[in-house]
């Protein structure tokens, strides 16, 4: 019942705000210089000024903004996100050819990440003031100022140039042909190195927030308390520290799964990871307007799906939250 209740109340406020994301994204995307005919001209370097004003009409260029607006918008209600003039095929389905890969790579990203921060931030907590923290401190501070796509640079320098230990790019082993566990192992080996480059600033983040959460939670009154129960200290900063100290970083979490997908624009550009990223680059490329609509209605509601989840797990972590 709380989930249904977090669900309905998610849904009554994404509605205007999916709507306005929509309407400024249309206008700011209509009034680049262009459109995705001037794109294929300049590419072919013999369409005709004819030709061009008969493809602009079959694909409803030339009418209004406001026409066009409505005609989109009414499209969206029956899942026609309209026809992607670069790729000649339905937006849905261009997108959806895609979206596996980048769901792959966010999802192990933000798993890595989540995972790797909060042992970083408890291990940064536990050892307060000693050499273990200032170490864990400086190398989080490292990765919170480099940029993905250096950080990715880094990556492929050491572990695929000098050590070959991995892949640089690519989602799979061209022309093997591979089928079950091989294909499975394949596709793992070819994630390690964009996953780890997308998780890297987000590590920092997690860590320092689990660090300054934990300090802030083994001061209270319950855990002296545990204490003089005579409970072993692991069982105090687990059961009764960590799980406390979960819930800003379960928030903050959820938060970032929109910035995460900015970041994978870049990585799957470094990468050559055939996923939305590399897709949203080629649509700006192309000026292919409807293309890069779909991807942000999608990411939008990928993102109101996950803060869902996240008040949901939040609400599990703190009982008293649900009152």
């Amino acid at each position: 019942m709380g989930l249904l209740r977090t669900i309905r109340r998610t849904a009554l406020q994404a509605l205007p705000t999916m709507f306005g994301i929509v309407l400024i994204a249309f206008i700011l995307l209509h009034l680049m210089p262009g459109d995705a005919v001037d794109a294929i001209s300049g590419m072919s370097g013999s369409s005709s000024q004819e030709t061009m004003e008969e493809m602009r009409a079959a694909y409803g260029l030339n009418d209004s903004l406001p026409v066009q607006f409505i005609r989109y918008v009414a499209g969206v209600f029956t899942l026609n996100f309209g026809m992607s003039i670069n790729y000649s095929a339905p937006v849905l389905d261009v997108i959806m050819e895609r979206l596996p890969a980048t769901l792959t790579l966010m999802f192990t990203a933000f798993v890595l990440a989540l995972s790797s921060g909060i042992v970083i931030g408890w291990a940064m907590a536990v050892f307060a003031g000693r050499w273990v923290d200032r170490l864990l401190t400086a190398g989080s501070l490292l990765l919170y100022s480099a940029p993905n796509f250096w950080v990715g640079l880094m990556i492929i320098v050491y572990f695929s140039a000098k050590l070959q230990l991995f892949p640089a790019g690519g989602a799979e082993t061209i022309g093997a042909d591979l089928q079950g566990w091989a294909w499975f192992t394949d596709r793992l080996h070819h994630l390690v190195l964009p996953s780890c480059a997308l998780a890297a600033f987000f590590v920092a983040i997690y860590a320092r927030l689990t660090r300054a959460a934990m300090l802030e939670v083994l001061r209270q009154d319950y855990i002296r308390t545990a204490h003089s129960k005579g409970l072993h200290p692991m069982l105090i900063q687990f059961r009764h520290g960590l799980r406390n100290a979960l819930i800003p970083v379960t928030t903050v979490a959820g938060l970032h799964l929109g910035n995460m997908l900015g970041g994978a624009v870049v990585v799957e550009t470094v990468f050559n990871w055939p996923g939305l990223g590399r897709l949203t680059m080629n649509a700006l490329a192309a000026r292919d307007t409807q293309v890069l609509l779909g991807i942000l209605l999608l990411s939008s509601i990928a993102v109101i799906v996950t803060n869902v989840l996240i008040d949901w797990l939040v609400s599990w972590l703190d009982p008293r939250i649900r009152s």
